[in-house]
């Protein structure tokens, strides 16, 4: 290490215990002097203090004595940072004692500032300088988690948990091989959309909890629709049975994931097959669009009429139904691959229908890739957009068993429009555009 990154890392360790000191002593800003047990300059030697140690313990790991000398630099480092931790503790507990309060974050900030340095001087700078940054936003943030954690009720917080269980416990351990005729079903895929339905649903729901009914739909739709504009119909529709939220606004949701569907279908085309973007674009634009015009024309009506009454939602989501509902886009992906095996090449469109039902995503990959080799042009555009068709449909279809009433006649209204629109733009495309 040349003189120049040794300054740099001692003065990275230095501007780390600052920048935490300054929020701990900004906070105690108005407390008598002498009655803080650390402050801006604490912090800054702690710090540096974390630093030194490090560099000792790297200098005594460089004497030559192979692995003795390692281990003595590690006692060094393990050593100054127990003589720290007891010092700050016995201040922090004294200043409690004064203050008559119980906290344990200025020491253990004190400590964590004393690693950082060390850190900053053995490992890597980038990491050590986001570490003291993330630290500090936390520090400062300490009202608004507060208040976050008051607001907090028990559905949401077992939801959040079993969220997160079903996504870095459960998903690791599931095998990540197909299963099962035809192919079979890879559970991890049909584990991850059972954590995409899981994650739209409570998206929606804080969604709508912290920027209102209206607004909170319309943005949880926008960024669910990038997932799965399914999963959002499911959602809305369990909402609409449930009375939970106005019917308008919920179908209105669903529009809009449909839109941001139909736009993620061209960007993949765009992506992977550029040539085949102008014969998919124009259906999937003006299916967009029509779709846009339902939701806008639903949320105008809505702040006017009274026909649609509001609620709050009362559950994130119901943790059997997601997984039951992602067993049954399983199954719809294993009938898919028979009925391509039994019709050959000429069950694509077949295929992409019914896979359409549960990802169209899968089948506008596929398809792609089957093109120019095993599919011409116009074969591969027109599965892709009979998958689009199929997955509109299919959202006819839940809010018929789900939602129902208004809710389904929505939908079925939204439907039929993007339909007609993408109808008619694809037939004018393959009419003029192609050869």
């Amino acid at each position: 290490m040349d003189l120049y990154e040794l300054i740099s890392r001692l003065g990275l360790a230095l501007g780390i215990g600052l920048l935490i000191g300054l929020e701990r002593g900004w906070r105690r800003r108005e407390a008598e002097p002498g009655s803080r047990a650390a402050g801006i300059r604490t912090f800054a030697i702690s710090g540096l203090l974390g630093s030194l140690s490090a560099a000792l313990a790297q200098a005594l790991s460089k004497q030559g004595l192979g692995e003795a000398a390692s281990v003595a630099g590690g006692i060094v480092l393990g050593v100054a940072f127990a003589a720290y931790s007891l010092a700050i503790t016995l201040f922090s507990r004294d200043e409690n004692r004064a203050a008559g309060s119980l906290s344990a974050t200025t020491a253990i900030a004190g400590m964590l500032t004393f690693a950082l340095g060390a850190y900053a001087f053995l490992g890597d700078m980038r990491i050590a300088a986001g570490a003291a940054v993330a630290t500090t936003a936390l520090l400062a943030s300490r009202e608004k988690l507060h208040g976050w954690v008051e607001s907090i009720t028990w559905p949401e917080l077992r939801s959040g948990v079993v969220l997160l269980a079903m996504t870095f416990i459960a998903l690791p351990l599931v095998p990540n091989e197909p299963l099962g005729p035809f192919g079979g079903v890879n559970l991890r895929e049909v584990w991850i959309i059972a954590i995409v339905l899981a994650s739209v649903s409570f998206l929606g729901y804080a969604a709508v909890k912290y920027f209102g009914l209206r607004r909170g739909l319309l943005l949880a739709a926008a960024a669910g629709g990038l997932a799965s504009s399914t999963a959002v119909t499911i959602t809305n529709a369990r909402h609409a049975a449930a009375g939970e939220g106005a019917s308008r606004p919920l179908a209105a949701g669903v529009a809009i994931a449909s839109a941001v569907m139909f736009l993620r279908v061209a960007g993949i085309v765009a992506v992977l097959k550029p040539e085949l973007l102008v014969l998919v674009a124009p259906a999937l634009l003006a299916a967009a669009l029509a779709a846009l015009g339902f939701a806008v024309a639903w949320m105008a009506a809505g702040k006017t009429s009274g026909k649609y009454r509001s609620g709050g939602f009362r559950n994130p989501f119901d943790l059997f139904s997601v997984v039951g509902f992602a067993v049954f886009l399983g199954a719809i992906i294993v009938l898919s691959r028979a009925v391509a095996e039994a019709f050959g090449a000429a069950g694509a469109i077949a295929g992409a229908i019914i896979v359409g039902l549960a990802d169209v995503d899968a089948v506008t990959v596929s398809m792609l890739h089957l093109t120019p080799g095993n599919l011409s042009r116009e074969q591969a555009v027109s599965a892709i957009l009979a998958a689009v068709a199929s997955d509109t449909v299919s959202k006819v279809a839940i809010g018929a068993v789900i939602g129902r009433g208004w809710f389904a006649a929505d939908l079925a209204a939204m439907a039929l429009g993007s339909l007609a629109a993408g109808g008619v733009a694809a037939w004018l495309t393959f009419v003029f555009v192609t050869d």
